[in-house]
């Protein structure tokens, strides 16, 4: 095969294989009343269904480097999804509360083991175009966890409202990913991967200062994510918006989450420094912040753009941090497995404690405050590494 279109199908099947990276998750955001109505089941019950996968995210990250070592990219990223298509298939025939969390334990785990094995094959086959590939890849979890959060409310409508088949219709997804990573990633490329990873010693990322100030940025971005992905619905309501114009605000900052997903990876090709990028976006996300402390119903609508913006913005510059620091895929895997492990930990635990604030205040003032925290945290995280990289160049 020619070696461009080779690269192009490559890019496609990792497209396809990010979207499956988050619809077992965010699909059951819209049918949470639904799901909990039907199974008499309470609002912390309920609310494991995706709290769990999140910090799954983060504590079986590690099984990255040993999943690796073992099976290799090719084989261990097709058993992984296959996992995650099978169980999401089989929320089909159970109607209970345990399966469900049973399938959100496992899909969490395999998710926690696919994104860096995902990160050590952009590392290893893209070494010039970094930034593009974490594009793609950063741009195809926002549109599954896009089209889940959008459809399944229609899918759940449109199949007689059974929640069961409408949360397995997602599998479909993992059918064709699987086909077309399977077919695109040949044995031959798979060879030499296994050929290299033997020669390569490294020290480990846990004892390295600056993987730990990496993992602190990975972990603010996505309490900031998954913060805001929670409770700007709920914070909006509280300035009067109805359950659908709250929906709106989110899916206007997840549109301009993607618009971000894919036009900073496009733009560091041409202006590569990341501070700058990582300066800007935390810059417009403050201005959001500030929209949303004034209390003012109009200013919501650019409050979510601007938030948007900057979540698109910061996930795959997070991404890309770990690859920057390291010289190969298997030095890769072991940066972004332990970089994933605190950041989706910090992740779900976060969005937790605002709920508990929530309940203490009363008012959603305290969450802006605690997101402003984080990207406050995102700043001094990003200083510290560009004072320690400027001392390590000169």
């Amino acid at each position: 095969m020619n070696p461009q279109k080779s690269m192009t199908s490559l890019l496609l099947a990792i497209f396809l294989i990010a979207l499956n990276l988050r619809p077992a998750v965010t699909s059951i955001g819209p049918l949470l009343e639904t799901i909990k109505n039907d199974l008499n089941l309470s609002n912390s019950e309920v609310s494991l269904l995706t709290a769990i996968p999140v910090i799954c995210m983060g504590l079986f990250a590690p099984l990255a480097v040993h999943w690796f070592n073992k099976f290799g990219q090719r084989r261990g990223i097709s058993l992984l999804i296959g996992v995650i298509g099978i169980l999401t298939l089989s929320r089909a025939l159970f109607h209970d509360y345990v399966s469900l969390l049973i399938t959100a334990f496992i899909i969490g785990v395999a998710i926690a083991i696919i994104g860096p094995i995902l990160s050590s094959l952009i590392k290893e086959k893209f070494p010039t175009r970094m930034a593009s590939a974490i594009g793609i890849y950063s741009l195809g979890m926002g549109v599954g966890a896009t089209l889940s959060a959008g459809l399944t409310g229609v899918l759940y409508v449109l199949i007689g409202e059974q929640w069961e088949f409408a949360l397995a219709f997602w599998s479909s997804l993992a059918l064709i990913a699987y086909l077309v990573w399977f077919i695109v990633m040949t044995p031959q490329q798979e060879r030499k991967v296994s050929t290299d990873k033997l020669q390569v010693t490294f020290r480990s990322p846990w004892t390295n200062r600056r993987a730990w100030l990496i993992l602190l940025f990975f972990g603010f971005q996505a309490s900031l994510f998954f913060s805001l992905t929670t409770w700007l619905a709920s914070a909006v309501s509280e300035l009067g918006f109805s359950v659908i114009e709250a929906g709106s605000v989110i899916s206007v900052m997840t549109v301009s989450q993607i618009i971000a997903n894919i036009s900073i990876p496009l733009l560091l090709e041409k202006f590569p420094k990341r501070s700058f990028w990582i300066y800007f976006s935390l810059f417009i996300g403050t201005l959001g912040l500030v929209l949303l402390l004034t209390g003012n119903v109009t200013l919501v609508w650019p409050a979510s753009i601007l938030l948007g913006l900057t979540l698109g913005g910061l996930f795959p510059l997070a991404l890309l941090l770990p690859l920057d620091e390291t010289t190969d895929p298997k030095e890769t895997n072991a940066w972004t497995a332990m970089v994933q492990t605190g950041g989706f930990i910090m992740g779900g635990l976060v969005p937790l404690a605002i709920g508990i604030l929530y309940d203490y205040s009363g008012t959603h003032q305290m969450t802006y405050y605690v997101m402003l925290v984080l990207i406050v945290g995102m700043f001094v995280v990003t200083s510290l590494l560009n004072k320690k990289a400027l001392h390590t160049q000169g």
